[in-house]
């Protein structure tokens, strides 16, 4: 018969293989113990022992330490007022985090995290050694892997979790989490291994710093200082007790403990968020325990509720309301610039965990002149057509955007869209490859690229040519595509007032924007010509397609997105010289070092003597042709140039034009449809001159802010003009 203490002793043998058996790496439970303990204080003396067993060489060979990569962090994109003083326009974030300094956490939450996770922490070298024979005994025993882990081991699970979220290919970035999390000794003891490193390199108190920075608190919220926004409206170093002890109960465990779900059933606010309560109850007790807190303050803190105070922060371009297409202009500028990653997918992902402040050229005093005047004059939706309107204004001499808005609430949601005609994710005033339509003819506004051709093949603003409407009007010159002729076409488009002139001159044409009378000068140019000089001032169509050349075309049948117009018409008053669009003055990144950013190109688009002919023609439509109504309600007043454009029937208007420091776009479309708007009012007024109450609406504001400067120097009507060259 066997003896009770021999079956017991056998019993328990069986326990103890089976359970190293499940171990792997765990010789003995005394051996490895001494191995950890021994590692943990004198790393010197453990490295030498631990050369004797096979179990401490497979010990010796893990990694001894793990480096945190930068943390994601929420980027955000901001305008300055005059001042220079930042206003926030929107976040992005993968993870919300704020990274903080050691003293700006709170000493409740310290000592609440080491009260009850690891009361000896400062004493340890990286495993608590009661915690870890708690734990392996139990699981010895057959109770399962348990905790035990110190704060420093949950920091380098939170870091290799964290390396896993930094890999987008979905399957590699599951089995590294799997690899992060699994419950197994071999992940537990690479664990230990790696908390004794950390603890050889890094302080104790930084090791708590970068646990409250890292560590997981619900949701999308990561760091304590992005948990203290979120859940109390305040930051890390205000926290109160009880508000600092409830969120380090929530880093046990996020789902269970997490207090922004007043609709869960387990926890919600129904029951005052018992399981948080619970826990931060238990915490509470813990720091009295160990003499983190008074019995008067445990006492006070464990009847009171929790009580959240949920601030959702701010995230993605829709919360930037008014400015959010102009936001949503720079997050593509963001997408297509390479600095951030290899593909537009990669380029945001990368934004979005950066930590990146991006401060824009938008000015907040223009951009509310914009979008009041915008208010007040064009409805997001109208019974009688789909029309849109945009109003876009570009600093002369810098292309830097200062001001875009349009009729539309912002949204790239479809189910929000779907919602009404008032919402759209499309920015009207951009080309297609940056958020925008493919967009609108800007019609008469066009011909000012005719007139500048006109001034380049060395003719007067003076010289006369024949502009009777025709029905045939024969053949046009080519240098690119050959001769075009119109002779069987039937074209015959007739002036907008129905105006009979036969033998306008270039600037008759250029104020009374006379289509027969620019007919009639590009009959004497070369259409290829046209074309390039519109492109030297940058214009494309929105599209991204080559602009298209015809004697149709000089009238502006190009498809052009308004920004692209405003950026022309700076050119023209900055002497010729014309800037590329910029939205991003400078980007900072985490570490405070300066990251690239697309910067304007400027070129010479014409002669000078051709862009001050052009200014002297495109001033009197302003005195005395078609923006006489803009020019007039612009105060204060100082020299401006113009050009107004209306379609066919009526179907977009634009009213574009610049001082010597700012040019300002505005127009009227018809986004789907035709809708003629002479026949049409607005509350405000009539459909077709809502652009000649908008546009003076925000050059007085631009005109007080920046000035302008005489734009034309000589006096006469026919402004000097460079030497004839040939064609080409």
């Amino acid at each position: 018969m066997v003896s009770n203490s021999t079956t017991m002793a056998v019993s328990a043998a069986r326990t103890v293989r089976g359970a190293l058996s499940g171990l792997l790496g765990f010789v003995a439970l005394s051996a490895i113990v001494g191995v950890l303990v021994t590692a943990s204080m004198t790393p010197v003396v453990a490295v030498s022992g631990l050369a004797a067993s096979n179990t401490i060489n497979a010990f010796e060979g893990l990694p001894d330490f793990v480096a945190i990569d930068a943390l994601s962090q929420k980027s955000n994109i901001y305008a300055s007022q005059t001042d220079g003083t930042p206003v926030l326009l929107a976040s992005f974030y993968d993870q919300n985090r704020i990274d903080v300094a050691a003293d700006a956490i709170s000493q409740y939450a310290k000592d609440a995290a080491i009260a009850g996770e690891d009361p000896r922490f400062y004493e340890h070298g990286g495993i608590d050694l009661k915690g870890t024979l708690r734990a392996t005994a139990s699981t010895l025993s057959g109770g399962g892997i348990q905790g035990g882990s110190s704060i420093t081991q949950q920091y380098v699970k939170n870091v290799l979790i964290q390396k896993c979220e930094l890999i987008a290919d979905k399957k590699k970035h599951d089995a590294c989490y799997v690899n992060a999390t699994e419950t197994t000794p071999e992940r537990k003891l690479r664990e230990m291994r790696l908390a004794i490193g950390v603890e050889k390199r890094i302080s104790k108190d930084d090791v708590l710093r970068q646990y409250f920075n890292i560590a997981g608190f619900g949701g999308r919220v990561y760091g304590i200082e992005a948990a203290a926004n979120y859940y109390f409206n305040t930051t890390a170093a205000n926290l109160t007790l009880v508000q600092a002890v409830s969120l380090v109960a929530i880093v046990n465990n996020p789902v269970k403990f997490q207090i922004d779900r007043p609709d869960s059933l387990s926890n919600g606010a129904a029951n005052g968020y018992a399981a948080n309560k619970q826990r931060r109850d238990y915490l509470l007790g813990a720091m009295l325990k160990y003499h983190k807190i008074s019995a008067e303050e445990y006492a006070a803190a464990v009847v009171m509720p929790v009580e959240p105070v949920i601030t959702e922060p701010s995230t993605g371009c829709q919360t930037a309301a008014a400015n959010a297409f102009f936001c949503d202009y720079v997050t593509k500028i963001l997408q297509n610039d390479p600095t951030f990653g290899e593909d537009p997918h990669a380029r945001m992902l990368n934004f979005r965990r950066g930590g990146y402040s991006v401060y824009t050229t938008l000015d907040l005093d223009l951009q509310q002149a914009a979008v009041t005047a915008m208010t007040e004059q064009v409805p997001k939706t109208y019974p009688v057509g789909d029309l849109g309107a945009v109003i876009t204004s570009v600093q002369v001499g810098t292309g830097r955007v200062l001001a875009m808005t349009q009729n539309k609430d912002y949204s790239q949601d479809p189910a929000v869209q779907a919602t009404g005609a008032n919402y759209t994710g499309i920015n009207y005033n951009t080309d297609y490859a940056y958020g925008g339509s493919s967009g609108f003819q800007p019609g008469s506004s066009y011909k000012v690229f005719t007139l500048a051709q006109w001034l380049k093949e060395g003719h007067r603003l003076s010289e006369r040519v024949d502009s009777r409407r025709q029905a045939n009007w024969g053949t046009f010159q080519d240098s690119c595509l050959g001769p075009q002729n119109y002779d069987k076409q039937h074209w015959s488009p007739r002036n907008d007032q129905n105006e009979s002139g036969a033998n306008y001159s270039a600037l008759e044409s250029t104020i009374g924007s006379f289509n027969t009378g620019f007919i009639g000068m590009a009959k004497r140019l070369d259409l290829c010509g046209i074309r390039k000089t519109a492109e030297g001032f940058l214009v494309h169509r929105a599209d991204g397609g080559p602009l298209l050349q015809s004697a149709a075309t000089v009238i502006g049948t190009n498809e052009v997105a308004p920004l692209t117009m405003a950026v022309a018409f700076a050119g023209i008053a900055n002497k010729g010289v014309t800037c590329s669009a910029i939205a991003i003055d400078s980007i900072v990144g985490r570490d405070g070092t300066a990251v690239p950013v697309p910067e304007t190109q400027c070129i010479e688009s014409v002669d000078p003597l051709v862009a001050e002919g052009m200014v002297y023609g495109m001033g009197r439509v302003m005195t005395r042709g078609t923006a006489q109504q803009s020019n007039a309600n612009t105060r204060p007043w100082v020299p401006m140039i113009g050009k107004t454009g209306t379609t066919d029937d009526a179907k977009d208007t634009w009213m574009s034009g610049a001082s010597s420091k700012v040019a300002t776009v505005v127009a009227v479309v018809s986004l789907t449809g035709s809708v003629n708007q002479r026949r049409l009012k607005f509350s405000s007024g009539p459909v077709a001159t809502a652009r000649h109450r908008m546009w003076p609406a925000v050059m007085s504001v631009a005109n007080a802010k920046y000035g302008g400067d005489n734009l034309v120097e000589s006096a006469g009507m026919d402004a000097p003009t460079p030497t004839p060259t040939p064609r080409r």
